[in-house]
């Protein structure tokens, strides 16, 4: 007979607490491997985002894509490719400048800076050159001396002065050029002088304009009529004759009438020495002032051994100016002196290379 003891129900075992488990080699190699995916999948967007913040506001447009390494290999493959296949631009008179003829310069619709040093020109000599119509700001050439600005139009082929669209379009006729010099002393105590152009676009007179006479009988002490319209430039407000400024205003005479737009900086330099010959050839007529704009090249410029020339600019044709280029590509056949060719020789285009060879 069993004792009570041995016959009451024994209490189950407690529960093993569960061991830890084992990583197998496999198991270690796969989250190691997501590890590692995960934290290259975080690279590219943190890189991307910091470069995007340090390059956007500086960084200059690329001609190629930069989405992958092996695309920007073939696409700068394919720009040198057609780099090389690309025409060779012609070269014009322009790229033949000597740095020094550019020393000095400046032009352009804003007010014209003289000072004390010549500097380099700050902008690029442009091609073109759009002049507009009726009430617009007038556009300056600014040169040392009366001299140097010839010689660097003579050398500018590639640079030319036309009207706007718009003007063209207002106008609806023939355009013609206005041409205004002044000397400008650079320090009232000073005897240095530099010489600004202003160019505009001719514009006729209307009827109801009182005194229109004087815009219209070569004057050349009134500003052309356009002028009127606009804000006059900061160093024309003291006059014609001042102790800081002279200026002249080109009339159109037999010989010299105004140019047709467009017109190229050589033909408008020969434009400008015509204007000084009939200056020099009305030396003693006192009834007018044309003789003023040579008077005040050789009052300014003293000193100055290349003296404007003395050919007679009685034609303005296509015909009469190469019968004049003629003359100077012959003259070594003459005595060496001063005037005729040896005057014009500074005002000759560079010879430039061209489709014709």
């Amino acid at each position: 007979m069993s004792s009570p003891q041995q016959s009451a129900a024994e209490p189950p075992p407690p529960p093993k607490p569960p061991q830890p488990r084992r990583s197998s080699a496999t198991d270690s190699e796969s989250s190691s491997s997501s590890g590692r995916s995960s934290s290259s999948d975080q690279v590219p967007s943190l890189l991307s985002s910091a470069t995007s913040g340090h390059t956007a506001p500086t960084s200059p447009p690329l001609s190629f894509r930069s989405s992958s390494h092996t695309d920007a290999l073939d696409s700068v493959e394919e720009d040198i490719q057609e780099e090389e296949e690309r025409p060779t631009p012609l070269l014009t008179a322009n790229q033949y400048v000597e740095p020094d003829m550019l020393m000095g310069i400046s032009m352009g619709f804003s007010r014209p800076a003289i000072s004390t040093i010549l500097s380099p020109m700050a902008a690029t000599m442009p091609n073109v050159i759009t002049l507009p119509y009726g009430k617009a700001p007038t556009f300056h050439i600014q040169a040392p001396t009366w001299r140097h600005l010839l010689k660097l139009m003579a050398r500018l082929s590639g640079t030319r002065v036309e009207p706007t669209l718009e003007a063209l379009t207002v106008a609806k006729h023939e355009l013609k050029l206005r041409t205004v010099i002044q000397l400008v002393k650079i320090h009232h105590s000073a005897s240095e002088w530099r010489t600004v152009i202003y160019l505009t676009t001719d514009m006729p007179v209307p009827p109801s304009v009182t005194n229109s006479h004087k815009y219209t009988n070569g004057d050349v002490n009134v500003l052309p009529y356009s002028y009127t319209l606009s804000p006059l430039p900061q160093l024309l407000r003291d006059g014609a004759d001042s102790p800081m400024a002279k200026y002249y205003v080109v009339p159109a005479t037999n010989s010299t009438p105004y140019p047709t737009l467009p017109i190229n900086f050589p033909n408008l330099a020969m434009y400008l020495q015509s204007a000084v010959q009939d200056s020099r050839k009305a030396a003693n007529d006192s009834s007018g002032g044309v003789r003023k704009l040579a008077q005040n090249i050789d009052s300014c410029y003293p000193r100055d051994d290349e003296r404007p020339v003395s050919t007679d600019f009685t034609d303005t044709s296509r015909s009469r100016m190469a019968g004049m280029f003629n003359r100077v590509i012959n003259r070594g056949k003459t005595p060496r002196g001063r005037g005729g060719n040896e005057e014009i020789y500074d005002l000759v285009t560079p010879f430039v290379p061209d489709e014709w060879g």
